[in-house]
């Protein structure tokens, strides 16, 4: 194919530009937006100082809340000081190299937190539908066999946009990012080539992880409901459901925000970009705002940690 004139040939720098028709006020979403950071890292801290000292709360449920919250500092941290650098301090260059491994990054966490997220809703069915044998299946072997494959299976598969886009694009009609990270359709739609392979590789992965995770997760929920709703007594379907309420408000914010970027970025020709882009980062912060309070809320024991140490 032709390439016209109006074209950069493998740029070093990209600039993200922020929030799209909005960088003239940015720099005040920058203070919510810090406020949900930081409170996110204390609550996600408090949570694996809990669990990591506490050793009755050393079983297959809070083991993977632990690996949760791992995974959002991490998550947050990959995208929140370069947005910080862009609302406050109008730093909006990025190196391309660094780009894309934030790309990678962002990309890999988002991969891993459904694989948790799937995980405990296997640890919720196993606990549930077959008590006597869950601590026999659930071992702390198989918890971080567990973790070790959702990791491996979101750095492997992301890891191939990366190759894609540094050897197939060369040419870029603009070197301007119209967002606040390094995201994979956002960088795909600055070429002036060829990227029906880029989107195609990018929707494999979508499915191939999101997709998976969240019919895993509703066909264990369905299973759960069921053996739930045969209990004979009603004070033990309610204890067993109560077990569930916690995964089942993170899942359900996790993947309506997940699902709404990816659509949108995709599909969403109409959507204003700052919409999107606003949808986006807050996709990306609240679940590790959210997480530890939902978890420390609705979980009886931890709940309990929380308030001796405030009490100590």
């Amino acid at each position: 194919m032709s390439i016209s004139n109006m074209t950069v040939f493998m740029p070093s720098v990209f600039t993200l530009i922020g929030i799209p028709g909005l960088e003239s006020v940015q720099c005040w979403f920058g203070i919510p937006f810090c406020a949900i950071y930081l409170i996110g890292m204390i609550g996600n801290s408090v949570l694996l100082i809990i669990i990591k000292s506490e050793r009755s709360l050393h079983e297959p449920m809070y083991i993977f809340v632990a690996m949760l919250g791992v995974t959002d500092i991490a998550l947050a941290t990959t995208i929140m000081p370069k947005m910080l650098g862009i609302f406050w301090f109008h730093v909006p260059e990025i190196y391309f190299e660094s780009c894309l491994l934030q790309m990678w990054l962002i990309h890999s966490f988002q991969g891993i937190e459904s694989g948790i997220l799937m995980a405990m809703a296997l640890d919720r069915y196993v606990a549930i539908c077959y008590p006597l044998r869950h601590r026999a299946i659930f071992t702390h072997q198989l918890v971080t066999q567990i973790g070790a494959m959702i990791t491996l299976r979101a750095a492997i598969l992301v890891a191939p946009c990366l190759v894609l886009i540094k050897c197939r694009l060369q040419f870029y009609h603009t070197t301007i990012i119209s967002h606040c990270y390094c995201e994979h359709m956002a960088i795909v739609k600055l070429a002036a080539e060829n990227v029906r392979i880029n989107k195609i590789y990018g929707l494999f992965v979508a499915f191939a992880v999101a997709g998976f995770d969240l019919i895993f997760i509703t066909l264990s929920y369905i299973q759960i409901f069921i053996t739930v709703f045969r209990l004979p007594q009603k004070e033990a379907r309610w204890k067993a459901f109560n077990t569930c309420i916690a995964h089942i408000c993170v899942f359900l914010q996790f993947y309506f925000l997940a699902f709404f970027s990816f659509f949108t970025h995709r599909f969403g020709a109409h959507v204003p970009p700052y919409i999107h882009i606003l949808f986006s980062s807050i996709y990306l912060l609240v679940p590790p705002f959210l997480n530890p309070l939902v978890y420390g809320a609705k979980t009886k024991q931890i709940r309990i940690h929380v308030v001796k140490m405030l009490c100590s």
